[in-house]
């Protein structure tokens, strides 16, 4: 055997004689899993490496008890610790993992979650809608639901030339600056759907506050831009990132909303144990919700910029929403 083993005393030389040819066999088998991998070992070696594992702390458990040599129980000690990693740690490389994640995971966990995602969605375009209707009926509205700094000249008071230039002009070919642009745009958006994450352990009230002002500032918007005669392009302007965006921060809504029920409404579980289950589903959400914005914020800084006619938006757009809903209704489910 390959480990220091004590040979004072007899007790000890009879329980090696008695058990060491298991030890052999994990030891052997472990030794060529750490160096080959798990796929290295027969469907027969995976069948015997759990009962190897529990002989060997089945040992272990009695060379204690009856005080065997330090030798002998540093050995069986180091053995059994090998053998857990082996029997109960990560199997699956990050490649795999995150495959399940995106395959799995992400659509399952959004599927489990559709009604909170149709109460976000009712929300934000209800928001959008009365947004609309206030500037549309009164244009002073307009400062009342928009930040100056976010409107940087898409205001009532700018003609229709100046709105126009703002969704079709191409950057100048400046690259860098639309870089920049895109970062800028992820990690503002980032930190709203993040918010909305967040903020679901106050019951999921502030939730329904960002997401309905958010459809304020978007219908305040197309309201401007209906009334100069542009709002399918407008429209087209912003959905050629926002089918991705928006979906994005409508997902980070409902895992908002999935904290809020788990603090809120526990129901037979208890509440430490309902944000476990709910957590989960939600962090799974949000960390999906991120991933879309990242490609929310390479269509906005660029392809948003680049592509300026609308037709092309519009069928972007379309194809976008058309993607993302056929993969969370069916992707991850299970083949008949």
């Amino acid at each position: 055997m390959a480990g220091p083993v004590s040979d004072n005393g007899l007790k000890s030389a009879l329980f090696r004689r008695e058990r060491e040819a298991t030890w052999k066999k994990l030891q052997d088998l472990l030794a060529r899993i750490e160096r080959n991998g798990i796929k290295s070992a027969s469907a027969q070696e995976l069948h015997d490496l759990p009962i190897l594992y529990r002989a060997t702390m089945s040992s272990l458990s009695v060379a204690r008890s009856i005080s065997l040599d330090r030798n002998l129980l540093q050995y069986l000690e180091s053995l059994a610790a090998r053998g857990y990693f082996c029997v109960y740690g990560a199997r699956a490389t990050f490649a795999e993992t995150l495959k399940a994640f995106v395959l799995v995971d992400l659509p399952e966990a959004v599927r489990a979650a559709r009604w909170f995602i149709a109460l976000s969605t009712g929300l934000f375009f209800l928001g959008t809608a009365l947004g609309w209707l206030l500037v549309a009926l009164e244009s002073d509205w307009f400062y009342a639901l928009v930040d100056p700094g976010l409107a940087a000249g898409r205001d009532p008071d700018a003609s229709r030339a100046e709105l126009q230039e703002t969704i079709t002009d191409d950057g100048g070919g400046l690259t860098d600056l639309l870089i920049a642009f895109a970062s800028f745009l992820f990690t503002h958006n980032a930190k709203v759907a993040l918010a909305c994450f967040a903020f679901g352990f106050a019951f999921g009230i502030p939730v329904v506050y960002l997401l309905f002002t958010n459809g304020l500032m978007l219908g305040a918007f197309c309201a401007v831009f209906a009334g100069r005669g542009l709002g399918l392009d407008f429209i087209a302007w912003i959905l050629i990132h926002g089918s991705t965006e928006l979906a994005a921060i409508i997902l980070s809504g409902a895992a908002g909303f999935l904290i809020g029920q788990a603090v809120g409404f526990p129901g037979r579980l208890k509440r430490r144990a309902a944000l476990a289950v709910k957590g989960r589903q939600a962090a799974i959400i949000a960390l999906g919700a991120v991933g879309m914005l990242f490609v929310a914020a390479l269509l906005e800084g660029f392809g948003r910029q680049l592509i300026t006619d609308t037709a092309w938006r519009l069928t972007i757009a379309t194809v976008a929403l058309a993607f993302w809903i056929a993969y969370f209704s069916f992707s991850g489910r299970p083949r008949r």
